[in-house]
């Protein structure tokens, strides 16, 4: 019971020295692939970098504990961070106070669906994501993930539009308009040093010695060069203009969306009184603010776009401080300071006292040195309705992950697996981690492939890697203030090359041309609908399932006939020729009520398309279950078959079917003695009768008849 509760009590069965220093290793090694590409997974999520230490903290700790999985390495993951930007773009802006708090509570929500799915044991509910969904799926992840990383690579800053493709066009145009070049710079350095070094010695850790040398570097050449100025500092009239006009859309924004929270407040009071004309008025009234807001909205865009296109030159005043003219308006003779400056612009209003303008490239920035403060999310309902499917999905995907590596390593390791387990074990981690500030975990592959390699043999490789972020924590954070953006957008990169997989559309292909079909339309739709990607996904699920239901309404039916090796096999597939009195018919799937009437009207088509048949042999040896429907259908098969002068029997009956003939007495309607074991037996037992006074020739049944 206690090894149920608590499977971490199995590690320590044989423990010694020996495998405590190889899980130490592993560990480290681990920490050091893991603190590098957890903050550039948090800037994917749309999270400040730092939180990919503190989602690097308590889940992978709490996974290993209680997972099933002992090379599992759990943390931020590129897939599910992308999933949780799409699923909370829409409620706030990314990196602020509230978006934060709702990636917290978003892991929370993912962590106890999880929860109750290992509990409830209903870890077979990820198979509803079939495979050729996944693929389609995380082929498109892969390349949205890649490219939304172009404008850190190219240091330029754009508005996010509704589709990803409009995105990636916007970022395009800055880029043509300006691009960075040392930002650029020190991401093709980084691909560099990664690149090289996996093909030098895939050991060595490749990210940890690119974000190294790049810092190092940064700091070394000055690479951030941002500074504060006042307004009058610029020497633009139209600048100016721009920045006030700015200023007054951001207060016309904020004071509509402080309208439409009271409006949002009389309604519940409306609907609550049951007043439908009061409800109607406020209807109208929200509606007129919403389309106030997108005008305001539309020209905020524009505003920030003007602005950030402007280009500046910094002239070194007596003070020692700078001024700043557009590029094309340096007076003559003033000798600039040979940087190209802009003005950092976001959602909120400008500080005009204290205007930050960039001169160099971007960075991590201040990260907060000590462990987060442990405590509960707040819980707000109304946020939560709208993330559970987002919660649902993301809970499916990073477990269906999870196990995939997880069972890959079990199959070398040699370990038992329970996918129940493991769904407790990464629940616990993310509602954990919640409380922990951390935004939605996983397995990752490359990082549990390295933990395998490093030779870890227990969970306790995770404790030491959990420890070491611990460390980094506590006393590294200062170093990190010079990582440039662009390394953290090239380990990204780097990492989802490994996603992409063409072959996979290929196999599924060859294997049924529908499920390849299903994995390229999932692969288009999420492309297509990017950044709502569960529209992709709900996409391929639907048409698995509708596959799924056409097949089973209408399985295959066969007529079998003698092949040359003398088996019984599929007359049309094999070009077999067929007895003209015996019909053996083959019902591949459960008779039920979705195909019921299709088993009846494949029968009558063989007796209307056959003036010779005198009896027909159900084949019933894939007819694994069968519901009342499917029982009533059989019933009138057998009275239309009789009716018309022919005689039915079945064969191969297993013991559930039979069960149902039974029950409904419908054994006794067929005859026992119409009922066979295999099918060797009912011809031979049919053979004769069926044959008297009969024309036939040469019937293929008959040499097979002998033979049995």
């Amino acid at each position: 019971m206690l090894s149920k509760i608590f499977p971490f009590i199995d590690w320590f069965k044989g423990y010694n020295m020996t495998a405590l220093r190889a899980d130490a290793i592993s560990g480290l090694t681990v920490a050091l692939v893991l603190i590098p590409q957890s903050m550039a997974y948090a800037q994917l999520a749309g999270m400040p970098a730092y939180y990919g230490l503190y989602a690097s903290f308590l889940p992978p700790l709490v996974a290993a504990l209680f997972g099933s999985s002992r090379q599992l390495a759990t943390g931020p993951v590129a897939v599910v961070s992308l999933m949780t930007a799409a699923s909370l773009e829409p409620l706030a802006t990314a990196g602020s106070e509230g978006y934060i708090a709702f990636a917290i509570l978003l892991a929370l929500m993912v962590g106890m669906f999880q929860f109750l799915l290992g509990v409830l044991k209903l870890g077979l509910v990820v198979n509803f994501l079939s495979h050729p969904v996944v693929n389609g799926f995380t082929n498109a992840a892969a390349i949205i993930i890649a490219s939304s990383q172009f404008s850190k690579m190219f240091g330029v800053y754009v508005d996010g539009a509704e589709h990803h493709y409009e995105t990636i066009m916007r970022v395009v145009e800055s880029a043509i308009h300006y691009t960075h070049w040392p930002t650029l710079g020190m991401g093709v350095l980084a691909f560099a040093i990664m690149v090289g070094l996996k093909r030098v010695n895939p050991k060595i850790p490749n990210v940890l010695v690119a974000v190294v040398i790049t810092t190092a570097l940064s700091w070394g050449l000055g690479f951030n060069h941002d500074t504060s100025v006042s307004v009058s500092a610029i020497d633009s009239p139209a600048v100016h203009e721009a920045i006030v006009g700015f200023n007054g859309t951001i207060d016309g924004i904020d004071q509509l969306a402080l309208q439409r929270t009271a409006l949002g407040k009389q309604m519940e009071e409306a609907k609550s009184s049951g007043d439908p004309v009061r409800v109607l008025d406020i209807e109208h009234d929200m509606n007129v603010l919403n389309v106030q807001m997108a005008r305001l909205k539309l020209k905020a865009h524009d505003l920030r776009k003007n602005l950030r296109s402007v280009l500046f030159a910094g002239v070194e005043q007596a003070d020692g401080g700078l001024r700043f003219y557009e590029q094309d308006a340096v007076p003559a003779g003033m000798a600039t300071d040979g940087r190209t400056w802009r003005v950092k612009v976001g959602n909120a209003k400008l500080d005009t006292a204290s205007l930050k303008m960039m001169g160099g490239g971007a960075v991590v920035g201040t990260v907060p040195s000590g462990i987060p403060a442990i405590t509960v999310p707040s819980l707000d309902l109304k946020v939560m309705l709208h993330l559970i499917p987002f919660a649902a999905i993301i809970s499916l995907l990073g477990f269906m992950e999870a196990i995939s590596i997880a069972k890959a390593m079990a199959a070398k390791t040699g370990q038992r697996l329970d996918p129940n387990q493991e769904l407790i074990g990464q629940g616990l981690a993310n509602m954990l981690g919640a409380c922990g500030k951390s935004y939605p975990a996983s397995g990752s592959f490359s990082r549990s492939a390295v933990n395998l390699q490093a030779g870890a043999l227990t969970g306790m490789s995770s404790v030491f890697t959990s420890l070491m972020v611990v460390i980094v924590l506590l006393f590294f954070t200062p170093l990190l203030y010079h990582l440039p953006q662009a390394v953290l957008a090239a380990v990204i990169m780097m990492a989802v090359i490994g996603l992409i997989n063409a072959s996979g559309f290929i196999h599924a292909w060859k294997a049924q041309w529908y499920d390849g079909a299903i994995s390229i339309l999932s692969f288009g739709c999420t492309l297509a609908f990017a950044p709502h990607l569960d529209k992709g996904i709900m996409v391929g699920v639907v048409l698995s399932l509708l596959v799924f239901l056409y097949k089973s309404m209408r399985p295959r039916v066969a007529n079998l006939s003698r092949n040359a090796d003398e088996s019984l096999r599929d007359a049309t597939a094999f070009g077999l020729k067929e007895c003209q009195h015996i019909a053996l018919v083959r019902f591949d799937g459960p008779l039920f009520f979705a195909n019921a009437s299709f088993l009846e009207d494949q029968i009558t088509e063989r007796m209307m398309g056959n003036d010779k048949l005198r009896h027909i042999i159900i084949v019933a040896n894939g007819i694994n279950d069968m519901d009342a429907s499917g029982e009533e259908a059989l019933s009138l098969i057998v009275d239309r078959v009789r009716s018309n002068g022919l005689d039915i029997s079945l064969c191969g009956v297993n013991e559930a079917v039979m069960a149902v003939l039974e029950r409904t007495h419908l054994l006794e309607k067929i005859g026992k003695d119409h009922v066979y074991t295999t099918m060797e037996t009912a011809i031979c037992a049919t053979h004769e009768s069926a044959h008297r006074d009969g024309q036939e020739e040469s019937c293929p049944l008959t040499t097979f008849c002998r033979l049995a």
